[in-house]
């Protein structure tokens, strides 16, 4: 249960990262609400991850929370690590890529470990159930 908690806890501050940060970037351009949808603006692709994070991370974290009550096996552990790890690649990815209309690696990488990681852990779910 500690690793699914841990796990838990990053995804929280992953999405409450990112929207101190999304609020930090409308302060300093004076932009009290909306943007404007550049793929290259810092504030849009601040507000796109964490938009995306607050997609995925709840829902991870449920998983994680209700597979780890269920004593799962040591590499559902690690698949808790990975799709933490992969949150915080692909809001890096958004974050960091010069445009969002182009792949950049960190973005890529993060969301392919996210659809592999979250398609285990409902496999998981479904067999512990």
């Amino acid at each position: 249960m500690t690793v699914a908690l841990v796990c838990t806890a990053l995804l929280g501050l992953l999405v409450f990262g990112l929207g101190l940060g999304v609020s930090m970037v409308r302060g300093s351009t004076q932009t009290n609400y909306g943007f404007t949808p550049d793929p290259t603006d810092r504030l849009y692709k601040m507000v796109r991850a964490h938009g995306n994070a607050t997609e995925y991370a709840p829902m991870m974290a449920i998983l994680m929370l209700t597979i780890a009550a269920h004593q799962p096996a040591i590499w559902m552990l690690w698949v808790f690590g990975i799709a933490t790890a992969a949150r915080y690649l692909h809001a890096a990815g958004m974050v960091l890529a010069p445009s969002l209309d182009e792949v950049y690696p960190l973005r890529f990488v993060g969301a392919l470990l996210t659809y592999l990681s979250g398609l285990a852990l409902v496999w998981a779910l479904v067999r512990v159930l």
